[in-house]
């Protein structure tokens, strides 16, 4: 079998939205891709919101963490996701040409509940066909 396409998910604190991303790509297409996440200024810790949804709906790993960009920034990726128009915007330049892709979704750190449960069906549904188009041979 060929090896896994790697891709980075960026966010500005890597504490939600990108954890979520990475939770899913893992769990949904992790038969052929890899994914990490970090953030351009990460929280250094994983919202609780997000944790203990990712855990209801069996998605999360333990070692799943908030990190910043400067510990995967040497690493090769085959795709580069932002999803928040931060990170998009702050995006630093890989050591190698790499491909990326943006879209962007609400935050629902200090909303209700159900506003996680949106976010995280919201990336499920856009956001994965965008990465499978990106990276499909």
């Amino acid at each position: 079998m060929n090896e896994k396409k790697r891709v980075l998910v960026l966010c500005t604190g890597n504490s939600c939205r990108s954890i979520m991303a990475e939770a899913l790509i893992n769990a949904r297409l992790g038969a052929w891709i890899e994914a990490e996440s970090s953030g351009v200024e990460a929280s250094g810790r994983v919202n609780p919101e997000a944790e203990a949804l990712l855990r209801r709906k069996g998605l999360w790993r333990e070692a799943y963490h908030s990190k910043t960009i400067d510990t995967v920034l040497d690493r090769p990726f085959d795709l580069v996701v932002t999803v928040c128009d931060h990170a998009h915007e702050t995006c630093p330049v890989f050591p190698k040409a790499v491909r990326t892709l943006h879209r962007s979704f609400d935050d629902p750190s200090g909303k209700a509940p159900e506003e996680y449960a949106k976010t995280l069906a919201r990336i499920e549904k856009e956001l994965l066909p965008l990465i499978e188009a990106a990276l499909g041979d």
